[in-house]
């Protein structure tokens, strides 16, 4: 009886039904846990990247990545079953690297307001507590503190 229950067992190991099963079973975890797993490389990247300079930051890599990011936090949400880990992957990475281009955007200067003043401003009433940085000229990319009130009476456009 023993060895009647032990080639039944057998015989259904080695059956076509499954195997099949098997590779259902397989092509879930593949797609549905190994694949959100590996992809935690991208945001474990980023992440360990904001204790660097950002000099190294590449901006059209942060754009395509946070892209990349968007719509695969999409995806993973439409998809039936909803794919939580790919989910969570891509929302992690998206915030990385929306922290990555705004360190970017800091380090090159794009975050002061600039705009074009006439290269003789009048020093009077000049207060450092409302200051900002202007360009002195259109020709150059010297910036020159300037207080609110110096602005106000400008003499150029």
């Amino acid at each position: 009886m023993a060895a009647t229950l032990a080639r039944k067992a057998v015989d259904q190991l080695r059956s076509k039904e499954f195997r099949d099963y098997l590779t259902r079973i397989k092509a879930a975890l593949v797609h549905h846990f190994w694949g959100p797993v590996a992809n935690w490389g991208l945001p474990i990247a980023a992440i360990n990247d904001m204790k660097k300079s950002p000099e190294i930051i590449s901006g059209r890599m942060t754009f395509a990545l946070t892209c990349y990011s968007l719509l695969f936090m999409r995806f993973a949400y439409k998809v039936q079953p909803r794919n939580w880990l790919l989910f969570a992957c891509h929302l992690t990475n998206e915030t990385a690297q929306l922290i990555q281009g705004s360190r970017l955007i800091k380090y090159n200067g794009f975050s002061t307001v600039s705009f074009k003043v006439s290269s003789t401003v009048s020093s009077t009433n000049a207060s450092s507590t409302d200051t900002l940085a202007v360009p002195s000229t259109a020709s150059t990319t010297v910036f020159t503190t300037v207080s609110f009130s110096e602005l106000a009476t400008c003499s150029g456009s």
